[in-house]
């Protein structure tokens, strides 16, 4: 298998919006090549894409172990931990990627979403 050639159709399927082929691809290259992040970090967003968010949450904790100055792989395991109904635990990485990357409108947004939740929106 040529792993490149399956990433970078990989990542054509899930830029234009086939997450779960994109999935379909990306397993077996993790699994191949578990230390290479950047098919990690597209395999989590592929689970985050197709609401497989136990599996985005675990390749997304692989990556922040790995990278704790990952302030991307950060940002997405806050939405996972948000959109998993667990703002508490989002708010921690929401708030780490925020101050790693503060000019991020993205970040900042989602931070102060997140926060308003967890204080009962006052």
């Amino acid at each position: 298998m040529d792993l490149l050639a399956e990433y970078r159709r990989a990542t054509m399927f899930f830029e234009m919006g086939d997450a779960s082929g994109a999935v379909r691809l990306l397993e077996p290259i993790v699994e191949a090549e578990p230390g290479n992040s950047s098919v990690r970090q597209l395999l989590a967003r592929a689970y985050f894409q197709t609401a497989q968010l136990h599996r985005a949450e675990e390749q997304l904790r692989e990556l922040v172990d790995r990278d704790p100055s990952d302030h991307y792989a950060h940002h997405v395991l806050g939405r996972t931990l948000e959109r998993m109904n667990r703002p508490t635990d989002a708010l921690r990485h929401l708030r780490i990627a925020a101050a790693m990357h503060a000019t991020n409108a993205d970040y900042t947004t989602a931070l102060r979403r997140v926060e308003n939740r967890v204080s009962g929106g006052h």
